[in-house]
């Protein structure tokens, strides 16, 4: 068997900010479509994991059928599954990053949610589609790269009722699950759930650019009795 190659090359470079732009965009990360934006566009989720499953259990099957003594054949079994492994994530990173380039590139600011990734996955149900959409990649991303291109982004609170909020007149429905995906208002608005979450995370992000406070809607504190003002406040890298 061949022995594989990597070169790794050391750079010592400057990063100069983009232009800047009046442009800003929410984002309303998801499974179906990985990311729908305020303007209406969804980008649809490519599943990488997904689309090389079959492949990827066929070599760990192989490689289960491979006695522990025998190493040579062992050895290329799991160098097969770990060439699977790199494929999909290779693949799946170079999207995001070319998906995160464009979006800082063209805003000026970018919302986001701030998920709880880890607490998703927990539910055995959806933890291989959340892993596979890499939502944490892609904050990381975002995060780095606005940092470079001197981008603001703004991440709003993860309790903030996004999708359950009318962006027409402000009511917020008592119940959406998940399967429901149009929705309509008691003010007649007809609303597409992500389309409406992502126009209500950037009306919320914008709100938080200008006033430095992230606001819930109808969410009251416990002690004090008023809206509550919690917002993460993004986290930049060099």
């Amino acid at each position: 068997m061949r022995p594989g190659w990597f070169v790794s090359m050391l750079c010592d470079d400057t990063i100069t900010p983009a232009p800047r732009t009046t442009n800003a965009v929410g984002i309303d990360l998801g499974i179906t479509s990985l990311a729908t934006l305020s303007t209406g566009e969804k980008i649809t989720n490519p599943k990488h994991e997904r689309r090389d499953r079959a492949r990827l259990a066929r070599a760990q099957r192989e490689l289960s059928r491979k006695a522990k003594g025998d190493g040579t054949n062992r050895a290329k079994a799991r160098c097969k599954v770990a060439r699977v492994h790199a494929r999909i994530t290779d693949r799946r990173r170079d999207f995001l990053h070319k998906l995160t380039t464009r979006l800082v590139r063209e805003n000026q600011t970018v919302v986001i949610e701030d998920l709880t990734v880890r607490n998703m996955v927990r539910n055995h149900k959806l933890a291989r589609a959340v892993s596979d959409a890499a939502w944490s990649d892609m904050r990381t991303m975002l995060e780095y790269k606005s940092a470079w291109y001197g981008r603001e982004l703004v991440v709003v609170d993860r309790f903030f009722p996004s999708s359950k909020l009318c962006g027409a007149c402000g009511t917020i429905r008592a119940k959406l699950p998940l399967n429901v995906r149009t929705w309509t208002c008691e003010c007649g608005a007809v609303h597409d759930r992500d389309v409406n979450a992502a126009k209500n995370i950037l009306a919320a992000g914008l709100a938080v650019s200008v006033c430095g406070a992230g606001v819930r809607p109808q969410r009251e504190s416990s002690r004090t009795g008023q809206s509550a003002v919690k917002q993460k406040t993004p986290r930049r890298e060099p």
